[in-house]
């Protein structure tokens, strides 16, 4: 069975730092890209970033160079570092695994697999 966990989330200040991490069990991890949605309150759930298996990495444009997504096939786990973050980016964080070579890495139904998400909030 397919599962992907989520963790790290929390409450962070403005301007501050935060990592979420995504564990992967029951597939082959190595073959598949790993993405990362969210959904605020009241808004649409949206991309954020994707890492494919030859470690390529794409982001939303509204990231700026403020998050990495990196991975570890070693451990089956994707890591999302986010740093400068703002009340806007408050919101439930999930990860998305496709086995997916290229494509709309942006879209909801180009991945199979879903975590259950984990909640990032950024308040003072």
């Amino acid at each position: 069975q397919v599962q992907l966990r989520e963790s790290g989330g929390g409450l962070v200040q403005p301007g501050g730092s935060l990592t979420v991490s995504c564990a992967a069990s029951g597939l082959t991890f190595s073959v598949y890209a790993v993405g990362w949605f969210r959904q605020a309150p009241g808004k649409e759930r949206e991309f954020v970033a994707v890492i494919r298996r030859d470690y390529t990495s794409y982001y939303a444009d509204f990231v700026q160079g403020r998050f990495t997504i990196s991975r570890d096939n070693a451990k089956n786990m994707v890591a999302l570092q986010m740093n400068g973050l703002k009340p806007d980016d408050t919101a439930i964080y999930w990860c998305a695994a496709t086995p997916v070579w290229s494509g709309r890495f942006d879209l909801q139904q180009v991945y199979t697999y879903w975590g259950q998400g984990t909640q990032v909030t950024v308040s003072s």
